[in-house]
């Protein structure tokens, strides 16, 4: 009976442990929205367009996770490559769909090989490969800004004299996305009551869900996920490891171009120079945020995380407001809860890791002790 009880009670932490911060999200926000003073329909409408927009640049960080690389900001360089094809599309003209699907064309490859030099930067970096992406998102970002503030219009033809500082190259700080804006929320509209819901979005989502499940079913996909579970062994088994890696930091590059393109055509202008920088953070945070880990995620973290996080970032502000008569101070608390969370799940996975490592000692520990008493015993 004891045994049974100490089974529970484990299997009851390790619940607790795996959900902490799915559980605490779920506290504050349900807390908040009464408090905000939010309609439903007003929630329900916020929480479908941000899923829309936001969920294809949370996916773009599965698979590098199952390759056992961590959590890879260094995403931030897909959505350079994003905006790069997209400020193309300002200065061409290019309306609708077929600019959304022009500023791909221009992204993909410039993502591949950013993807590409990423891979072999992180190879050279095992077991810190999350520090060295966000530092390369650093370093690469003063790159794109040389390029954009300083090659488009001197080096780089820019046709269109709107776009450009006064000076005559450089392109402006913020920049209008009307020849684009919500052309693929709207391509397929369906409106339910007081709700519209952007369809050709989940669409989207929906088919990269597919190439997902799919992926993970094929050779490529076996081999990352050996990887991931132990290099070494992989690596005996045949399986081509820092290739392995490299592709699954390509891949996922090239899915963070796609998604920040997505996500600016639903908010219709680009600040040039920042609009990037925070989409690594933003993005682990959901997923974080869902119920994953740095070792460990799947489809349905996605968009739990997606929805919790971007729920609180709707109604934390307004019960802020409403508490404390000051907006700013929700602002603080949002803030403070999407960064405090990622610090929580780190520090939650460092834990159970070094848990786990110990367990292991132990049982090794004791099948020592018990092979020593059994070579003791008298025959």
């Amino acid at each position: 009976m004891t045994g049974k009880l100490k089974h529970k009670k484990i299997l009851k932490a390790g619940f607790l442990a795996d959900n902490a911060v799915v559980l605490i999200f779920v506290v504050i926000t349900l807390a908040a929205i009464p408090i905000s003073g939010l309609p439903l329909t007003s929630i329900v409408q916020e929480i479908l367009t941000r899923i829309g927009r936001n969920c294809f640049l949370v996916f773009s960080l599965l698979l590098p996770i199952m390759a056992g690389m961590g959590i890879n900001f260094g995403m931030v360089l897909g959505a350079m490559a994003g905006q790069i094809g997209l400020l193309f599309v300002v200065d061409w003209n290019i309306v609708g769909v077929p600019g959304l699907v022009f500023a791909s064309l221009i992204a993909i490859p410039i993502a591949a090989f950013l993807g590409w030099t990423a891979g072999q930067i992180l190879n050279r970096a095992r077991g810190r490969e999350m520090v060295t992406g966000y530092v390369l998102g650093f370093f690469m970002d003063g790159f794109y800004q040389f390029v954009v503030l300083y090659m488009m219009g001197a080096v780089i033809p820019i046709h269109s004299p709107t776009i450009l500082l006064s000076r005559g190259y450089g392109i402006r700080n913020t920049l209008n996305l009307d020849a684009v804006r919500q052309s693929l929320d709207r391509f397929i509209p369906l409106r339910i009551g007081a709700v519209s819901i952007p369809v050709a979005n989940y669409l989207v989502i929906g088919l990269l869900c597919l190439f997902i499940v799919w992926f993970r079913k094929t050779k490529l996909g076996q081999d990352m996920r050996a990887v991931g579970q132990n290099q070494a062994v992989a690596h005996a088994a045949g399986i081509p490891v820092d290739k392995t890696r490299i592709l699954a930091i390509v891949i996922s590059t090239v899915l963070a171009s796609l998604g920040q393109i997505i996500f600016l055509q639903n908010m219709g202008n680009i600040a040039t120079y920042n609009a990037h920088q925070q989409t690594g953070f933003f993005a682990a945070a959901a997923i974080l945020v869902g119920g994953a880990s740095v070792s460990r995620a799947s489809i349905p973290n996605v968009f739990i995380g997606t929805m919790l996080l971007h729920l609180m970032y709707i109604v934390v502000p307004r019960a802020g407001t409403n508490l404390f008569g000051d907006a700013q101070i929700g602002e603080y608390f949002r803030d403070a809860f999407s960064y405090a969370i990622i610090a929580l799940a780190l520090v939650i996975h460092a834990w159970r890791k070094r848990a786990h490592a110990e367990a292991a000692r132990s049982d090794l520990r004791g099948g020592a002790e018990a092979a020593r008493e059994k070579q003791e015993q008298p025959c």
